[in-house]
């Protein structure tokens, strides 16, 4: 019983430490566009090639 004492406030103060997290990202914009990047990874940009425009470097010889 002597461990409720301490484990019931340790509870509520996770759960009031992700709620106030919760608001945070609520309140910073994280969830304004959903659909947004869904979308996004989809569609490649026009302008940015697919393939690497530097060259790969160097393999190492093993011996």
């Amino acid at each position: 019983m002597g461990v409720l004492v301490f484990l019931i406030p340790v509870t509520i103060a996770m759960g009031l430490i992700g709620l106030f997290a919760f608001f945070w990202s609520l309140r910073s914009g994280q969830y304004n566009d959903l659909d947004g990047d869904a979308t996004r990874i989809l569609n490649p940009d026009e302008d940015r090639p697919l393939v690497p425009t530097s060259p790969a470097p160097p393999k190492e010889k093993q011996s």
